[in-house]
């Protein structure tokens, strides 16, 4: 495997006056989010980093695990960064330099964003004192084989990286890792691999100050109609949201394992992910622990607000602790992406009771 140990560089901004920014990438399900809050745990203190995350649907998920950590964090919802929102993230960096003075920003791209229209808009910012430093893409070891074969957007997250993150490599055999490695080769051969898993993280050392020669201005022109084009993701992804508000009583609580069953009933195949905020009437613990209930969670009549990530057939729960205000009225809030989720619609709006009215979906082209 390709190693990056000839790259070690330093971190420190380009000049005084300049963010450098670097770009996550990865298909939905891909571990981006907790790739990253390994990393800044790495991060002196005193290097001021913050994060602009891109939410698929509107359930801000990632963005309240972020907040659980106590990182400054913009978010942009309901579009992707690379075309129906490319020109609000414009808007949403210079904020942050103002807001949060910056020696550095991360942007966690949507699981379908493309690389190249965000990479030209850093770059046509950088009079406004921007820099595009790298484009980092994260593979999911698990389900890459899978999808890679169906997505377009999958294909070209991996061959247009800096980095290369291996993701979930311990969850599958040497085998599996080195057919993983393989379809990864096919599509971008000198480009450098590394292992990473929920447990460890790159040395920022390694992935900060790789001052990024992809996407120059002078190839837009030429690369536009084959890189971009608007609304990309609907000819990919089929989107279910549930919203549903709480009314204050107990017996509205969703049950806690009737949720948790029908996350086991839903096929990795199709669903890949189920991403959002739940209020379950009781402690739940992830998908690995030894234990039904996680024993330092205290169960209430106001139920308990848990953070749910599915991804492929595996699913987390993190205690929303320190929510936002706004949080206090909400039962359900969920996004489901996948394919040929028409067919699993009534099944999931019933699991979860919601109403005609309390669900929006969004149908691949």
């Amino acid at each position: 495997m390709t190693t990056v140990a000839n790259q070690h560089r330093s971190h420190t901004v380009i000049n005084s006056s300049t963010i450098p920014v670097t770009v996550f990438t990865g298909f939905l399900g891909a571990g981006k989010t907790t790739a990253i809050l390994n990393i800044l745990k790495r991060v002196d203190p005193d290097y001021n980093i913050v994060l602009l995350k891109n939410e698929f649907g509107d359930a801000e998920t990632d963005s309240a695990l972020a907040r659980e950590s106590h990182i400054n964090i913009t978010e942009m919802t309901n579009g992707c960064l690379c075309c129906v929102l490319v020109g609000q993230m414009k808007n949403a960096l210079e904020e942050m330099k103002e807001k949060y003075h910056p020696d550095r920003i991360l942007i966690e791209t949507s699981g379908s964003a493309f690389p190249a229209p965000i990479a030209w808009q850093i770059r046509e910012m950088e009079p406004a004192g921007f820099h595009l430093d790298a484009i980092l893409t994260v593979i999911d070891c698990i389900n890459f084989c899978g999808y890679e074969d169906t997505s377009y957007t999958a294909r070209l997250q991996a061959q247009y990286t800096d980095l290369i993150l291996l993701n979930k490599w311990e969850h599958v055999s040497e085998r599996q890792l080195d057919i993983v490695i393989d379809y990864v080769n096919e599509l971008n051969t000198d480009t450098p691999k590394i292992k990473v898993d929920k447990d460890s993280a790159v040395d920022p050392e390694i992935i900060f100050g790789l001052d990024t020669n992809l996407f120059s201005l002078a190839e837009k022109n030429t690369a536009d109609a084959k890189q971009a084009f608007p609304d990309h993701h609907n000819q990919e992804v089929d989107l279910i949201e549930i919203s549903r508000a709480w009314s204050g009583s107990s017996s509205q609580l969703i049950d806690t394992m009737s949720f948790i069953s029908l996350l086991k009933q839903l096929p990795k195949d199709d669903v890949y992910r189920v991403k959002g905020i739940v209020r379950l009437s009781d402690t739940v613990a992830d998908e690995a622990s030894t234990l039904p209930y996680s024993p330092d969670i205290t169960t209430s009549e106001y139920g308990i607000l848990y953070i749910v990530n599915h991804a492929f057939g595996r699913y987390t729960f993190t205690p929303l602790v320190s929510h936002p205000q706004n949080y206090d009225e909400v039962l359900v809030k969920l996004v489901i992406m996948g394919q040929q989720l028409q067919m699993y619609l009534p099944q999931i709006a019933n699991g979860l009771s919601a109403a005609d009215n309390e669900v929006t979906t969004h149908w691949a082209n």
